[in-house]
């Protein structure tokens, strides 16, 4: 009788103990939570963003843009999303391949170094228009918008570095005017240096 005596009075203490442990736990997250909202400023409210944050940043490997698309129709407003994302990709990329441009022809023996870079830039929205059609998803969330009746979609999408390099420098070497003073590995040198910039930031 003792035995079991002290063995309900060890099982009501443990109990005890965990119940006391698992109010404490859930306290000290409220109060954590609490302590972020009231250190945002009076007035403003913090917003999480969907598709959003740092594993959906440009790295030295891959391209990435997120964005979001709002219409009244669900598939409308996923197409809108793909299309603010793939024009933040575009214009990433063409800034990051700019960059590149300058220093690969500044670093050559050009003649016209002016009308070259015209030139690889004009490459660089061919090979965009078709490189951008298949971009990966890496995340699509869609939600409706109670106060309106509409539909939000947000995503994420990715491009590989190395497929959009492969892709310019076949459009390179089969370009007249450009494959005479075309260097590949200089200008993928010249690529991946631009590449490690953008995945240290």
């Amino acid at each position: 009788m003792k035995t079991n005596s002290i063995n309900r009075t060890l099982t009501f203490t443990l109990s005890a103990l965990m119940l006391v442990g698992g109010f404490s736990a859930c306290k000290s997250k409220k109060k954590q939570a609490e302590a972020e909202v009231k250190a945002m400023p009076a007035g403003e409210t913090e917003i999480k963003v969907m598709c959003s944050g740092p594993e959906f940043f440009t790295d030295d490997k891959v391209f990435r843009a997120n964005n979001l698309g709002e219409s009244m129709d669900q598939a409308t407003s996923k197409k809108k999303a793909m299309a603010n994302a793939r024009a933040d990709m575009a214009s990433s990329i063409q800034t990051q391949i700019k960059g590149v441009i300058d220093n690969y022809v500044n670093s050559r023996e050009l003649n016209n170094k002016e009308e070259v870079s015209e030139r690889f830039e004009g490459l660089t929205r061919e090979v965009l228009d078709q490189k951008l059609t298949g971009v990966k998803t890496i995340c699509e969330k869609q939600v409706k918008v109670n106060a309106s009746g509409n539909f939000k979609t947000y995503v994420a999408i990715e491009l590989s570095a190395q497929d959009l390099l492969s892709a310019y420098n076949e459009r390179l070497s089969k370009d007249d005017k450009l494959k005479i003073d075309y260097d590949y590995e200089k200008f993928k040198e010249t690529f991946d240096k631009e590449m490690e910039k953008l995945g240290k930031q």
